[in-house]
């Protein structure tokens, strides 16, 4: 069990992290776009993504049964309006009752948003099918995290928050590397904040991490996920003396209900 230090630690106590997929992605929408776009490497929502994230802004709570105390999100632009859509849901008048303010749901006068690099998309070729011209020279990303802060709406944004890592991974990412990345982003947010309800806004193959690492001989399964997808991780956390001991986290089931499908492998 991992040992952490809190200032003011509940004696006993489950943490949740959920693992949300973006919205739907422009340039899948509208496969021109990126021939015109200035930065075809971070395309925005499509309309349908957007009413996507609204959506589930306002049913998500619900369907979580369990209260979210902190956002935090990939610095690409479809992560970005995808928790600007979900606040907004969060907030809509007709969000289903007792959800937006109520002690399982989500008040967006309260939920702190943070960004956070290593949350970002698989850092190569392969998932960046448009990248800069010198995709190795991060600069020429054009990422900057204060104008992608003044997208977030003041009284969420969380400026006190120490980020895992403060810059794009090396372009050429593979798999594996990126595997560690998110684990290490997932685990070092989590104890960060270990009496606080976390939704993590990234990309598919983080998702993918998410649910492969903790399910149970996930080799024999393809594991496949819907824009907005999300896996729920749970574990313990107990107050032992002055310091908080946290258990493993373990993957909630209902995959299907949250727009995780695991298909099995056919025999080959």
């Amino acid at each position: 069990m991992a040992t952490m230090r809190l200032e003011q630690p509940h004696r006993h106590c489950q943490q949740y992290v959920v693992v949300m997929r973006h919205g739907d992605r422009l340039d899948s929408v509208d496969r021109s776009w990126p021939s015109t776009a200035p930065r075809p490497w971070d395309p925005p929502l499509a309309e349908v993504g957007q009413a996507r994230a609204l959506e589930m802004g306002k049913h998500l709570p619900s369907r979580l049964g369990f209260p979210i105390h902190r956002v935090v999100v990939s610095p690409f632009r479809r992560c970005v309006d995808t928790a600007l859509g979900l606040i907004a849901g969060l907030s809509a008048p007709d969000a289903e009752p007792n959800v937006v303010t109520g002690g399982n749901g989500v008040d967006p006068s309260k939920v702190k948003v943070s960004i956070e690099y290593g949350l970002g998309e698989l850092f190569n070729d392969m998932a960046i099918r448009h990248p800069p011209p010198s995709p190795a020279d991060h600069a020429d990303w054009g990422f900057n995290i204060p104008e992608i802060e003044a997208l977030i709406p003041l009284d969420t944004l969380d400026h006190t928050v120490k980020p895992v890592f403060n810059e794009l991974p090396p372009w050429g990412e593979t798999e594996p590397k990126a595997r560690d990345r998110y684990l290490h982003t997932i685990h070092s947010l989590a104890d960060s904040y270990p009496s606080e309800n976390l939704l993590l806004i990234t990309h598919g193959e983080a998702v993918k991490v998410a649910v492969s690492t903790h399910l149970e001989d996930a080799a024999s399964f393809r594991i496949r996920m819907d824009y907005c997808g999300y896996a729920q991780l749970r574990r313990q956390v107990v107050r032992d003396g002055g310091a908080l001991e946290a258990g493993e986290f373990e993957l909630l089931g209902n995959h299907g209900q949250t727009g995780i499908r695991c298909l099995p492998r056919m025999p080959m």
